[in-house]
């Protein structure tokens, strides 16, 4: 028989599942015994964790399907895809979703390749996917759906793969949007324009910056476009990228961020003195939120996380048969939030 431990409710059976560790690992980590890494014992303590989150939703009645959340991001935005994540799944009653996470704030495509394929060996029943359009996250994600492990990509697409479906904004109609907001809220004098993206690798990413491309030429054809990218959207590389492209180019004025990073571009300016005269960004994560409320920035174009992680959850389950239907993808409404209009 499986043993509890005192300190929390859960069999050893069901932390080994969530972390994906086996059963003899969690049992030494449990019981203190030597021998085992501290990483390991972080794994076990974030099964526990999630385990907690997830109580109200294991106690309904239903199937239970055991899902991975793998994504490639900045902590600030995986971490505001695992509240969504844990706000949506419980609403997919009498189904009973359970996610394990797999985020990552640094690493390649290599990298989320070795995840997919370590889940595949260990078992799942579908994959939310954030990584970048790569062959080998294309080919793990085949390797997926010949084990009968369907995958539904998140925010940016692989779309040369066997995933199947795709949820998130029209990453072109986005770029378009920005390029409208930018041409209607900064000086009319055509200074340059920055366009900031985390990595070329990723779709979506790519998606935008030719969105914003094509509508830049149409409506403001004399303003420069100054891009920067390969930071992984993160401070101290996003800080240093920027500060580098303002000192070549004191005409910057205008900020489209693409890949996030946006307290380092504003910390960036502010270092020479500057301010952005208009600034358009994307997804409402605890760092935007904050800007936006500041007035830094001009507009945050936003979706709905909570619904599209809902809507990625039920696509898993057309998937498998648990629900009607085949699964497609779906591009949801985007959102241009400001100061006046943040959602609850």
């Amino acid at each position: 028989m499986t043993r509890r431990n005192q300190r929390h409710p859960y069999r050893v059976r069901e932390i080994a599942q969530q972390s994906g560790l086996s059963e003899a690992t969690v049992d030494r980590v449990l019981h203190d015994r030597a021998g085992v890494r501290e990483s390991t014992r972080s794994e076990v303590r974030q099964a526990v964790a999630d385990l907690d989150r997830q109580a109200d939703q294991v106690r309904l009645a239903g199937q239970t399907f055991l899902v991975d959340l793998v994504m490639l991001a900045p902590r600030r935005f995986s971490d505001a895809v695992r509240a969504a994540a844990e706000a949506a799944l419980p609403q997919l009653r009498p189904a009973v979703l359970r996610a394990r996470f797999h985020l990552k704030e640094e690493g390649d495509a290599a990298d989320v390749a070795a995840t997919l394929q370590r889940i595949r060996r260990r078992g799942s029943q579908g994959i939310l996917l954030k990584a970048p359009d790569h062959q080998l996250v294309a080919a793990a994600v085949d390797e997926l759906a010949g084990a009968g492990i369907p995958t539904v990509t998140l925010v940016t697409d692989v779309p040369a793969s066997r995933r199947v479906a795709y949820v998130g904004i029209d990453n072109r109609a986005a770029g378009a949007t920005a390029a409208y907001l930018i041409t209607r809220t900064s000086r009319p004098e055509p200074g340059g324009v920055l366009m900031s993206l985390s990595s070329s690798t990723f779709h979506g990413e790519g998606e935008r910056e030719a969105g914003f491309r094509v509508a830049m030429a149409e409506l403001a054809p004399d303003r420069r476009l100054v891009e920067v990218t390969e930071t992984d959207g993160l401070h101290r590389s996003t800080l240093v990228a920027v500060g580098e492209a303002l000192a070549r180019d004191p005409s910057l004025d205008a900020v489209y961020s693409i890949g996030g990073g946006n307290a380092a571009i504003l910390e960036a300016f502010r270092a020479r003195g500057r301010t952005p005269t208009s600034f358009v960004a994307h997804d409402l994560d605890g760092d935007n939120v904050t800007l936006l409320r500041r007035r830094q920035l001009t507009a945050v174009l936003h979706h709905d996380l909570p619904g599209g992680l809902e809507e990625a959850a039920r696509l898993i389950l057309r998937a498998r048969g648990a629900l009607p239907g085949r699964p497609w993808s779906r591009t949801s409404q985007i959102q241009v939030i400001t100061p006046f209009n943040e959602p609850g």
